[in-house]
């Protein structure tokens, strides 16, 4: 018998599934089988004993035997059912339409099967023609069986869902927070490398003596930078609270490299409530930035977001040397890595980063994101 991967209400409302071979399942599902002929075949035998029978021991387990091993071989059905009618959630219609046809499938081989198999072995032994008996008796007996094992079977396949489905959300959880630490740990280094901090305080030290609110505005906004990356654990905010953390990385940048930097934010508006990735827009800039560091023309980092048919996008784009060119920048790629790691962890599957080139041939990153409002 196959065991089939956990179902989810989605996709069984849409996709038609199957079970899933996997030989070790297989193996202990049969081992089960056959001990269970075993077992009943001995309880048989016994009973026959008690009351004085002069049957041929092995008659009680070739009934058994051949009962479970049909059974064995007839589960597919019961695990197709399952696979695409989990729950009552699926919808009734449907849950109860494919069970009641699962069931009257199974047990219609299962009765086919069990006759096919014990005629030849009854030959074979020499006890004659196999004869089933009064179907007004024997159905009613053989059904109510199955209808036990369909329940269990299907009971221990849907618990089994529940179980592999929980295991893999706390394994996505696990490895979330794991990226995410690492996400944090980066984007830390990259802003207390003293490179970085050695151009933010110069920056400050060169209009405190001009400009007081614009140094305090420039030392808040480090502080408030820096405490940011330490302390958020959530892995996503608002896309105004992503806005606000990167406005105060761009301040420090254009700080730094005055009219050789301009970020342009295009922000459709009734988005400031959606949830995007913690630092996602940050680590974007910051890239466009550290990659475009050594040119001296002039670079244009723009910032959209836009509430698409499918979801959120959030396009960053730059008018700089693009993906083409090979940036002087230590560890290219690996903040894109790192953001598409978080996307697959976050959203499984329904949420992508597209790499492209903007109009001038600079580099242009595309965010696809479900939209998820916050609480």
């Amino acid at each position: 018998m196959a065991m089939p991967n956990a179902p989810t209400e989605e996709s069984a409302r849409s996709v038609w599934r199957w079970p899933h071979v996997n030989a070790r399942a297989v193996g202990w599902s049969l081992a089960f089988s056959v001990v269970v002929g075993l077992s009943y075949g001995t309880a048989v035998r016994l009973d026959q004993l008690a009351y004085g029978s002069t049957l041929p021991a092995s008659r009680a387990y070739v009934w058994e035997m051949t009962g479970a091993l049909c059974a064995w071989m007839s589960s597919p059905i019961i695990l197709t059912a399952g696979l695409n009618a989990p729950s009552p959630r699926v919808g009734w219609a449907r849950f109860l339409g494919l069970h009641t046809l699962g069931f009257a499938l199974y047990g219609a081989v299962h009765i086919l099967l069990m006759l096919g198999t014990r005629e030849p072995i009854y030959r074979l032994m020499g006890w004659g023609p196999y004869e089933y008996g009064p179907l007004a008796f024997r159905l009613p007996m053989e059904l109510q069986k199955d209808l036990i094992v369909y329940a269990v079977v299907v009971c221990f396949q849907v618990l089994l869902g529940a179980w592999r489905e929980q295991h893999a959300r706390t394994l996505r959880a696990a490895e979330l927070e794991g990226e995410l630490r690492a996400a944090r740990l980066q984007a830390l280094a990259g802003q207390l490398q003293p490179h970085f901090l050695f151009n933010a305080l110069n920056t400050v030290s060169s209009v405190m003596y001009e400009d007081l609110a614009r140094t305090d505005k420039l030392l808040s906004d480090l502080g408030q930078l820096l405490r940011a990356s330490l302390e958020r654990r959530e892995a996503t905010w608002t896309l105004a609270e992503e806005r606000a953390h990167t406005e105060r990385f761009v301040s420090l940048v254009t700080a730094r490299f005055g009219e050789r930097v301009v970020v342009r934010w295009d922000i459709a508006p009734g988005l400031e409530h959606l949830r995007v990735p913690s630092f996602a827009l940050q680590s974007l800039v910051e890239n466009a930035v550290k990659h475009n560091e050594d040119r001296r023309e002039p670079l244009e980092v723009r910032l959209r977001a836009r509430d698409e048919a499918t979801g959120l996008r959030l396009e960053v784009e730059d008018t700089g040397r693009g993906f083409g060119d090979v940036s002087p920048a230590r560890g290219p790629g690996v903040g894109l890595s790192h953001l598409e790691r978080v996307l697959a962890l976050l959203h499984d599957g329904r949420a992508r980063l597209e790499r492209g080139q903007g109009p001038e041939g600079g580099a242009r990153v595309t965010l696809w994101l479900p939209r998820e409002v916050a609480a």
